[in-house]
């Protein structure tokens, strides 16, 4: 006789073997589960701290563009003030120089770029080499334009004083107030990174040439 129930036990012995597969392969399932979420926060956590480190270089991206001026014009207020010192240096020589010569200014002229002196006339750092024992008073420390080397000298002689007496000064025939009366000064904008209008120092003429240390930087 057929037995009909044999069907039923084969049935139940599927399910039996799939419930195992299933929980057999439920705990590999989850682990994916677990590893996906973990990268998934592991990118996200990434990406976070990525954000961060741009915000850190906006910042100090900002900070140096704020800084790097003030440093820029602290070095360069440094460098003006040892160009001062040289200007004061060489009128003390100007002052020895008119002690010597009956209270006249010395008669030269500034040496043209490339030329070993200036045509017909010598040039200051020759003049006053008896007064100025280093040639490096004549070199303007911000000098980067090799203004010193090409010419002898960082720093331009007002020619139109050639000879004149010390105790008159005169410019094409006008009195002016030795204020106004620059003697020597930077033959180049040198120290434009102090600011506007103070890329020039000047060695002005105060009343007579014994007082000739007042210095500015006007331009």
């Amino acid at each position: 006789m057929r037995d009909y129930h044999q069907p039923h036990a084969s049935a139940s012995s599927s399910s039996s073997s799939l419930v195992l597969v299933l929980e057999f392969i439920k705990p590999q399932i989850e682990d994916e589960d677990e590893g996906r979420r973990t990268r998934t926060k592991s990118v996200k956590r990434a990406a976070f701290t990525l954000v961060e480190l741009l915000v850190v270089m906006a910042v100090i991206a900002i900070l140096a563009g704020l800084l790097l001026p003030a440093v820029s014009q602290a070095k360069e207020s440094g460098r003006a003030t040892a160009c001062l010192s040289n200007l004061r240096q060489i009128g003390l020589a100007l002052q020895m120089y008119v002690q010597d010569n009956q209270n006249r200014m010395p008669i030269m002229r500034d040496r043209p770029a490339g030329m070993t002196n200036a045509p017909g006339l010598p040039s200051p750092d020759l003049v006053l080499s008896n007064e100025l024992n280093t040639a490096q008073i004549w070199r303007c420390p911000s000098d980067r334009k090799s203004v010193f080397p090409r010419t002898g000298s960082s720093y331009g002689w007002n020619s139109l004083l050639n000879g004149q007496d010390a105790e008159h000064l005169r410019v094409f025939m006008i009195d002016f107030d030795p204020h106004q009366i620059p003697v020597m000064f930077d033959k180049e904008a040198f120290h434009q990174a102090r600011g506007e209008k103070k890329g020039v120092n000047y060695l002005y003429a105060d009343g007579h040439l014994k007082n000739l240390l007042a210095i500015e930087g006007s331009k």
